[in-house]
Protein backbone atom coordinates (compact mmCIF):
# COMPACT_ATOMS: atom_id res chain seq x y z
CA UNK A 1 0.00 0.00 0.00
CA UNK A 2 1.53 3.31 -0.96
CA UNK A 3 2.51 5.77 2.04
CA UNK A 4 0.34 8.87 2.00
CA UNK A 5 2.19 12.34 1.42
CA UNK A 6 3.29 13.58 4.41
CA UNK A 7 1.71 17.97 5.35
CA UNK A 8 5.43 19.21 4.23
CA UNK A 9 4.94 17.25 0.49
CA UNK A 10 1.44 18.37 -0.04
CA UNK A 11 2.06 21.83 0.71
CA UNK A 12 4.91 22.01 -1.73
CA UNK A 13 2.84 20.56 -4.11
CA UNK A 14 0.20 23.52 -3.63
CA UNK A 15 2.91 25.91 -3.75
CA UNK A 16 3.32 25.92 -6.98
CA UNK A 17 -0.10 25.27 -7.83
CA UNK A 18 0.12 28.60 -6.42
CA UNK A 19 2.84 29.72 -7.54
CA UNK A 20 1.06 31.73 -11.36
CA UNK A 21 -1.34 33.66 -8.77
CA UNK A 22 1.26 34.44 -6.19
CA UNK A 23 3.72 35.87 -9.32
CA UNK A 24 0.50 37.86 -10.83
CA UNK A 25 -0.75 39.13 -6.89
CA UNK A 26 3.45 40.79 -6.45
CA UNK A 27 2.84 42.32 -10.18
CA UNK A 28 -0.49 43.57 -9.61
CA UNK A 29 0.73 45.12 -6.40
CA UNK A 30 3.46 46.78 -7.14
CA UNK A 31 2.33 48.39 -10.00
CA UNK A 32 -0.28 49.94 -7.88
CA UNK A 33 2.07 51.20 -5.24
CA UNK A 34 4.66 52.59 -7.49
CA UNK A 35 1.45 54.20 -8.88
CA UNK A 36 0.65 56.43 -5.80
CA UNK A 37 3.97 56.77 -5.06
CA UNK A 38 5.03 58.82 -8.33
CA UNK A 39 3.90 62.12 -6.92
CA UNK A 40 6.84 61.44 -4.04
CA UNK A 41 9.01 60.04 -5.89
CA UNK A 42 9.20 63.04 -7.90
CA UNK A 43 9.42 65.40 -5.54
CA UNK A 44 12.48 64.00 -3.66
CA UNK A 45 15.34 65.93 -2.99
CA UNK A 46 19.09 65.08 -3.47
CA UNK A 47 19.37 63.22 0.25
CA UNK A 48 16.31 61.10 0.15
CA UNK A 49 15.27 57.96 -1.11
CA UNK A 50 12.47 56.03 -2.24
CA UNK A 51 12.72 52.58 -3.01
CA UNK A 52 10.25 49.69 -4.24
CA UNK A 53 11.12 46.31 -3.72
CA UNK A 54 9.04 42.88 -4.53
CA UNK A 55 9.80 39.32 -3.64
CA UNK A 56 7.09 35.75 -4.16
CA UNK A 57 8.02 33.75 -0.96
CA UNK A 58 10.23 30.88 -2.04
CA UNK A 59 8.73 27.37 -1.07
CA UNK A 60 10.20 26.06 1.66
CA UNK A 61 10.38 29.89 3.39
CA UNK A 62 5.81 29.48 2.75
CA UNK A 63 5.97 25.85 4.72
CA UNK A 64 8.53 26.51 7.32
CA UNK A 65 6.63 29.76 8.25
CA UNK A 66 3.53 27.78 8.11
CA UNK A 67 4.76 24.91 10.09
CA UNK A 68 5.85 27.65 12.98
CA UNK A 69 2.37 29.04 13.05
CA UNK A 70 1.23 25.31 14.72
CA UNK A 71 0.68 24.34 18.24
CA UNK A 72 4.57 23.10 18.91
CA UNK A 73 5.66 23.91 15.25
CA UNK A 74 4.78 20.79 14.17
CA UNK A 75 1.93 19.51 11.38
CA UNK A 76 -0.39 17.21 12.58
CA UNK A 77 0.20 14.25 9.67
CA UNK A 78 -3.48 12.71 10.66
CA UNK A 79 -5.41 16.36 9.44
CA UNK A 80 -3.59 17.36 6.27
CA UNK A 81 -6.56 19.23 5.41
CA UNK A 82 -6.31 21.55 7.94
CA UNK A 83 -3.19 23.17 6.11
CA UNK A 84 -2.55 25.34 3.59
CA UNK A 85 -0.20 28.04 1.84
CA UNK A 86 -2.96 30.31 1.43
CA UNK A 87 -3.51 30.66 5.26
CA UNK A 88 -0.23 32.75 4.85
CA UNK A 89 -0.79 36.45 4.66
CA UNK A 90 2.85 36.92 2.72
CA UNK A 91 3.09 34.97 -0.09
CA UNK A 92 3.00 37.82 -2.36
CA UNK A 93 5.53 41.10 -0.37
CA UNK A 94 6.33 44.74 -1.73
CA UNK A 95 8.39 46.39 0.54
CA UNK A 96 8.93 50.41 0.39
CA UNK A 97 11.65 52.14 2.13
CA UNK A 98 11.98 55.76 2.36
CA UNK A 99 14.55 57.66 3.88
CA UNK A 100 14.24 60.44 5.88
CA UNK A 101 11.41 59.75 8.11
CA UNK A 102 9.34 62.64 6.41
CA UNK A 103 9.32 60.31 3.41
CA UNK A 104 7.94 57.14 5.25
CA UNK A 105 5.00 59.41 6.41
CA UNK A 106 4.45 60.66 2.51
CA UNK A 107 4.39 57.13 1.17
CA UNK A 108 2.38 55.92 3.87
CA UNK A 109 -0.22 58.99 3.10
CA UNK A 110 0.19 58.06 -0.73
CA UNK A 111 -0.82 54.74 -0.22
CA UNK A 112 -3.44 55.00 2.38
CA UNK A 113 -5.98 55.35 -0.75
CA UNK A 114 -5.55 51.86 -1.49
CA UNK A 115 -4.66 50.00 1.47
CA UNK A 116 -8.01 51.75 3.26
CA UNK A 117 -9.79 48.04 3.09
CA UNK A 118 -6.58 46.03 3.75
CA UNK A 119 -5.84 45.32 7.86
CA UNK A 120 -3.17 47.15 9.36
CA UNK A 121 -0.21 44.91 11.21
CA UNK A 122 2.46 47.18 12.52
CA UNK A 123 5.59 45.93 13.62
CA UNK A 124 6.15 46.48 17.01
CA UNK A 125 8.99 49.05 17.83
CA UNK A 126 12.26 47.21 19.78
CA UNK A 127 11.59 46.55 23.96
CA UNK A 128 7.76 48.36 23.46
CA UNK A 129 8.96 51.74 22.30
CA UNK A 130 5.88 53.57 20.98
CA UNK A 131 6.97 54.23 17.10
CA UNK A 132 6.70 50.96 15.53
CA UNK A 133 9.38 49.98 13.46
CA UNK A 134 7.24 49.69 9.87
CA UNK A 135 3.85 50.20 9.33
CA UNK A 136 2.48 46.80 7.59
CA UNK A 137 -1.19 46.09 5.71
CA UNK A 138 -2.02 43.13 4.38
CA UNK A 139 -5.25 42.27 2.37
CA UNK A 140 -6.52 41.46 -1.50
CA UNK A 141 -7.29 43.14 -4.67
CA UNK A 142 -10.67 40.89 -5.20
CA UNK A 143 -13.20 39.18 -3.30
CA UNK A 144 -12.08 35.70 -5.20
CA UNK A 145 -7.82 35.92 -4.93
CA UNK A 146 -6.47 32.60 -3.40
CA UNK A 147 -3.60 35.17 -2.54
CA UNK A 148 -3.34 37.40 0.65
CA UNK A 149 -0.48 40.03 -0.17
CA UNK A 150 1.56 41.74 2.06
CA UNK A 151 2.37 45.60 1.80
CA UNK A 152 5.33 47.20 4.67
CA UNK A 153 6.22 50.79 4.69
CA UNK A 154 9.81 51.04 6.68
CA UNK A 155 12.61 53.29 6.58
CA UNK A 156 15.09 52.80 4.32
CA UNK A 157 18.14 52.13 7.28
CA UNK A 158 15.94 49.33 8.98
CA UNK A 159 14.71 47.69 5.67
CA UNK A 160 18.32 47.30 4.71
CA UNK A 161 19.48 45.75 7.99
CA UNK A 162 16.38 43.49 7.31
CA UNK A 163 17.71 42.37 4.04
CA UNK A 164 20.97 41.29 5.78
CA UNK A 165 18.97 39.87 8.96
CA UNK A 166 16.28 37.84 7.19
CA UNK A 167 19.18 35.71 5.39
CA UNK A 168 21.61 35.83 8.62
CA UNK A 169 18.87 35.13 11.11
CA UNK A 170 15.98 33.43 9.55
CA UNK A 171 17.75 31.69 6.92
CA UNK A 172 21.36 30.15 7.82
CA UNK A 173 23.08 27.27 7.91
CA UNK A 174 20.59 24.88 9.44
CA UNK A 175 24.11 24.29 11.78
CA UNK A 176 24.24 27.81 12.50
CA UNK A 177 20.11 27.96 13.75
CA UNK A 178 20.56 27.55 17.60
CA UNK A 179 23.78 30.21 17.46
CA UNK A 180 21.92 33.14 15.87
CA UNK A 181 18.82 32.97 17.39
CA UNK A 182 20.72 32.83 20.99
CA UNK A 183 20.60 36.12 23.61
CA UNK A 184 23.93 36.91 22.54
CA UNK A 185 23.27 37.91 18.82
CA UNK A 186 19.64 38.66 19.12
CA UNK A 187 20.26 41.73 21.69
CA UNK A 188 22.89 43.28 19.67
CA UNK A 189 20.39 43.08 16.88
CA UNK A 190 17.40 44.89 18.77
CA UNK A 191 20.17 47.33 19.78
CA UNK A 192 21.17 48.06 16.10
CA UNK A 193 17.42 48.51 14.99
CA UNK A 194 17.05 50.87 18.06
CA UNK A 195 19.72 52.82 16.97
CA UNK A 196 19.07 53.01 13.33
CA UNK A 197 15.77 54.34 14.67
CA UNK A 198 16.85 56.50 16.54
CA UNK A 199 19.41 57.95 13.43
CA UNK A 200 15.77 58.47 11.61
CA UNK A 201 14.04 60.52 14.19
CA UNK A 202 17.20 62.19 15.00
CA UNK A 203 18.10 63.23 11.72
CA UNK A 204 14.40 64.63 11.09
CA UNK A 205 14.68 66.81 14.01
CA UNK A 206 17.46 68.36 12.79
CA UNK A 207 16.45 68.99 9.13
CA UNK A 208 13.03 70.46 10.55
CA UNK A 209 15.57 72.70 13.23
CA UNK A 210 17.70 74.19 9.73
CA UNK A 211 14.40 74.80 8.15
CA UNK A 212 12.58 76.69 11.23
CA UNK A 213 15.56 78.83 11.52
CA UNK A 214 15.71 79.39 7.68
CA UNK A 215 11.82 80.37 7.96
Amino acid sequence: MPRNRSVEDKLRAEYFELLADIRLAVLETETRVRSHLLGVSLNLKQYERLLVTSRVKECNSAVDALRRRQPFGIFDEDRPDDYSLTQLRDLAGIRVMAFPRQRIDDAHAALLEILSLWTADPVPGVDGASVPLARKYFGTWTPHTRITAEIQIVGLLIGSFWEVEHSAIYKPDPNLRGVVESEKVMQPRNDVLAALQAFELAFEEAVSNRDTRRS
